[in-house]
């Protein structure tokens, strides 16, 4: 039998490793980048055409290599930071993978220019899917200019999985981002189709965040630090007032590499624990340095996932650091001592002596418990206030108004319904009068009787009494449901009403958003907006719709980007139903607010006249049935 095993051809190979290390345009970006970095870059340019497909190009001022090290550069398993397995182990330079430019030149058309200083001339390199087409010596600057032309240009299958312009080019800048928070004393600048997206110049972390995120992060970020003999915290967190309902702007830092981590994650959200609302997410940029001996980052090919011996010091100390910059700057909620909601009146200032309380007894007429007193003994009463000679004569001819009428049998007393923060009064009613108006009246009553009942709990749910027993309403479920097929029929008929703002609006946004915001302009001005953009990172907005209020442009503009950006890439469903069903998800959260009768009643008609008022968009149930008998058996 003939043997079927057999080794691979060196250009097969070599795209079977760029699986591994070249999944996107961001791909290379990242490897490039931190290859200038681990030589010293002090300046570094990024150009970038058509989302990276047509080109990549990174310029440094680095050490350069010499002839002979740029061809071994691209050689497979080809490095010059690792000599002994133990080096493994003692990693703090950024491109070590051996394979990077290898699989780079597998899938991709490459030119390279290096120069080191002391040499007087450089060297040009053209290669193409792994095959080297020319090497000749050039006149060049002192560092390293490399070129990616037609990424995928040889693997068609992969370059037909590519997502959108705008897609790839968000990996571009969320990878351009970490690079240069990772590494502030490097200045770094950005370029997409001859448009300048970055220029920022090096400097102090606090700098690079407000360069790269915007002016308003200068007053809400504070500086977060702390030293143990194991492990150095340092870098800024959000105050909780700048809190995002989305996980946006969140970066970890180990020894200047970017990692992803929940656990880490989680002991920051438990250090902001009280003091943002839950489903919130904080803004933290958090460099952590320790011994490279005491963590493992070859479990992953792209290293943004590593083990840390020792995962819960580690989880202690970042959240004791956080928390210590949280109350610093005097942010955790404090206990206002001076108010006391057990008693009528305000508590005597601290200069005035004060008496031991004690609980009064049935003789002590000053403080209004008698005999004749229907109040609770627990209840505190104080002496009626006494009245002018005209408050007397204004009460006698109120009650001159009521002489002769028939009056009604005593009432119940007022009866509560404790529903949590806001309770519902039962309200007594009123005497009847002999005349026409108590006819409307009783119509009225008997019309009251036959609506919904409906009663809201904590601006969060929604009770109604229905024929089987109760149902259980979900309020942001149910105007999610509605939202969605408000978005989506306005997006197809382009039949959404504006209001035409009296003096245009500039709305800021960071740099990355701004383009896929451009791109999902025609459904976005179907909703009834109406923005042009004004620059890299500004939107003027003419028109808003009729539902939103014009002062909240740029918040709106902000909800609406962080959704765009979370989901857009995600659902494979065309853009119509997807930017529906993201604007649905996104300001469903703003209707959690206190609902009058109307309002509650006519949402639950709306959601039962909707495409579906069992599920939200995504699949979330709306409402459910308490039947009688479960009802009962709560009661027993």
């Amino acid at each position: 039998m003939q043997d079927i095993i057999r080794l691979l051809p060196d250009a097969i190979a070599n795209q079977i490793a760029a699986g591994e290390v070249v999944q996107r345009p961001a791909s290379v970006v990242k490897e490039l980048l931190e290859n200038a970095i681990d030589a010293q870059a002090k300046n570094i340019q990024v150009i970038i055409r058509d989302a990276g497909r047509t080109l990549i190009q990174i310029i440094d001022d680095g050490v350069g290599m010499s002839e002979t090290d740029a061809r071994m550069s691209f050689e497979r398993h080809a490095t010059s930071k690792i000599r002994t397995a133990d080096d493994l182990f003692r990693i703090r330079t950024m491109g070590f993978r051996g394979e990077a430019l290898a699989s780079i030149a597998a899938v991709a058309q490459v030119e390279m220019r290096t120069r080191r200083a002391a040499d007087e001339i450089g060297v040009l390199l053209r290669i193409e899917g792994s095959d080297l087409r020319s090497q000749e010596l050039v006149a060049c600057l002192p560092g390293t200019n490399i070129l990616v032309k037609n990424l995928f240009f040889n693997v068609p299958a992969r370059r037909n999985f590519l997502k959108t312009n705008s897609v790839e080019m968000r990996h571009i800048l969320d990878e351009f981002q970490r690079v240069a928070l990772a590494h502030p004393e490097v200045s770094l600048s950005l370029y997409h189709n001859d448009t300048e997206i970055y220029n920022l110049y090096s400097g102090k972390i606090s700098r690079r965040i407000v360069d790269m995120f915007g002016k308003n992060y200068r007053e809400n970020i504070l500086s977060c630090q702390e030293e143990t003999p194991f492990v150095t915290v340092k870098g800024y967190i959000g105050k909780p007032e700048f809190a995002r309902k989305t996980r946006g702007e969140q970066f970890f830092f180990v020894n200047d590499r970017f990692i992803k981590h929940n656990y880490l994650h989680h002991a920051v959200l438990s250090a902001y624990e009280g003091t943002i609302n839950e489903g919130s997410h904080p803004f933290y940029v958090l460099h952590l340095d320790l011994d490279p001996s005491h963590i493992d980052i070859n479990i992953h090919p792209t290293k943004t996932e590593i083990k840390f011996d020792d995962e819960r010091s580690v989880y202690a100390l970042l959240m004791a650091a956080v928390r210590k910059a949280i109350s610093v700057n005097h942010l955790s909620h404090s206990i206002d001592f001076d108010s006391n909601v057990n008693f009528l009146r305000p508590l005597p200032s601290r200069s005035t002596p004060t008496k031991p309380l004690s609980m009064p007894s049935s003789r002590e007429n000053s403080a209004g418990i008698g005999s004749n007193n229907s109040e609770s003994p627990f209840s505190a009463s104080y002496p009626p206030a006494s009245k002018s000679p005209r408050e007397e004569s204004n009460l006698a001819n109120w009650d001159k108004l009521f002489e002769g009428f028939q009056k009604t049998d005593p009432t119940p007393a007022q009866v509560t319904l404790d529903l949590g923060e806001e309770d519902e009064f039962v309200p007594t009613p009123s005497p009847t009068l002999g005349s026409r108006a108590n006819d409307v009246q009783i119509k009225e009553d008997e019309e009251l009787q036959n609506r919904r009942l409906a009663v809201q709990i904590q601006n969060r749910y929604i009770v109604s009494s229905v024929k089987s027993g109760m149902m259980l309403i979900d309020q942001r479920a149910a105007y999610e449901r509605v939202l969605y097929d408000r978005y989506l029929k306005q997006l197809e008929s382009q039949t959404a009403v504006s209001q035409q703002l009296l003096f245009p609006i500039t709305v800021q946004l960071p740099v990355a958003d701004v383009p896929l915001v451009l791109e999902m302009r025609d459904e976005i001005l179907a909703l009834g907006f109406d923005f042009d953009s004004l620059g890299p990172d500004t939107l003027i907005v003419r028109s808003m719709p009729t539902d939103f209020p014009a002062e909240d442009a740029q918040k709106i503009f902000e909800e609406l980007t962080e959704q765009l950006r979370q989901s857009y890439a995600d659902l494979e469903l065309n853009r119509t139903e997807t930017t529906a069903r993201t604007l649905a998800k996104r300001f469903a959260s703003r209707h959690l607010v206190r609902l009058s009768s109307d309002e509650m009643e006519r949402l639950i008609n709306q959601l039962f006249v909707s495409s579906n008022p069992n599920y939200t968009p995504t699949g979330e149930p709306i409402f459910s049935i308490l039947a009688l008998d479960k009802i009962a058996n709560l009661l027993k």
